[in-house]
């Protein structure tokens, strides 16, 4: 009796692998291979996170291939019923995932009047005039989208999915030029290929964070940074900088993170581009808003989790809207922009 179980069981394990190959659409399996075993998945991206923020040489991990389908299996037709089952309510989870991400924490403003980013007049002109607009997203591993799930869940998709929802007949591009463990002196080498011979409308750069992990001088880095923005101007781009993100181990280097924060804000109104508050509005998340820093933030203490990603998407892209708005003529900008976001 005891030889013939091995057998029964392999057989309705082969079943259950074929019937989630065969009814899985192609776009979204590569996102069910990535979410089916988080544990081991979450394990894996702590030490290859902390290795690529800290040494440029080290950077995450590329995606593994996705699993090949198993062949076709016979068996019992009530088994494979069941397979059949499971693997479509597999498929409505995955889909769901993207609609519900706050659900059950809602995404927020910082409570209290928010400074303005500053307008945006390339890509408002662009939009006014019909013509096709193309946003950079230049920074490390917190913008190529460390953490994140799968890539609907890194910040410049998620940001271009909602822009395109409040555009819905303009041509907009997101191109996500994210490479991590760099900062502004491995982004410098590349800013020439990687942004301004894209001839982007806008360039959204996320930068500083690997600088004050690594205590590097952040006066230094600031002066990179603002000959990258000299560079990218002259190019006849508009620019938004993103400051380093509230987290644990970046609160570990509070001192250095307050000087790059202040050094960025005082050069981007030198240079009169916007500046995108992250580690202030993270702040408020946690300490305003009570929401835990694990709901935002994923185990290794530095990468933002998918609710992280798709609520600081979110807010940039609330301001990105207001900011055009504003200087788009006859077109009112509503005082509560959260009125564009999906239900």
């Amino acid at each position: 009796m005891s030889s013939h179980c091995p057998f029964r069981l392999s057989t309705l394990l082969t079943v259950f692998a074929a019937g989630l190959a065969l009814l899985m659409p192609a776009s979204v399996a590569p996102l069910h291979a990535q979410t089916a075993s988080p544990q081991a998945g979450q394990q894996a991206a702590l030490s290859d996170g902390a290795k690529a923020e800290n040494n440029p040489e080290k950077k995450p991990s590329a995606e593994g291939a996705p699993p090949q389908a198993a062949p076709a299996a016979t068996g019992n037709p009530a088994a494979q019923k069941g397979v059949t089952g499971k693997a479509i309510d597999k498929v409505k989870e995955v889909a769901k995932s993207a609609g519900d991400i706050f659900s059950r924490v809602p995404c927020l403003p910082p409570k209290g009047a928010s400074k303005s980013m500053g307008s945006l007049p390339r890509v408002a002109n662009k939009l006014v005039a019909g013509q096709p607009v193309v946003i950079v997203a230049f920074g490390s591993s917190s913008t190529q989208g460390y953490g994140s799930s799968s890539p609907e869940f890194t910040y410049p998709n998620r940001l271009a999915a909602q822009l395109r929802r409040k555009y819905p007949t303009a041509d907009i591009s997101v191109v996500n030029a994210g490479k991590g463990g760099e900062d502004a002196p491995e982004m410098m080498k590349r800013l020439q290929a990687s942004v301004i011979d894209l001839r982007p409308d806008l360039v959204i750069w996320q930068v500083g964070t690997n600088a004050v992990l690594r205590n590097l001088d952040p006066g230094e880095t600031v002066k990179l940074i603002d000959e990258g923005i000299a560079r990218i101007q002259a190019a006849g781009s508009d620019v938004v900088l993103i400051d380093p993100q509230y987290s644990p181990r970046v609160n570990e280097h509070a001192e250095s993170a307050g000087k790059m924060m202040k050094l960025l804000n005082k050069t981007a109104e030198l240079r009169k581009v916007g500046v995108f508050p992250r580690f202030a509005v993270m702040k408020d998340w946690h300490e305003r808003q009570a929401i835990p820093i694990e709901n935002f933030v994923i185990a290794d203490g530095l990468h933002m989790s998918d609710w992280g990603y798709a609520c600081f998407a979110q807010l940039l892209g609330d301001d990105i809207i207001k900011s055009v708005g504003q200087i788009k003529l006859g077109v009112a900008v509503p005082s509560d922009v959260r009125a564009y976001r999906p239900m």
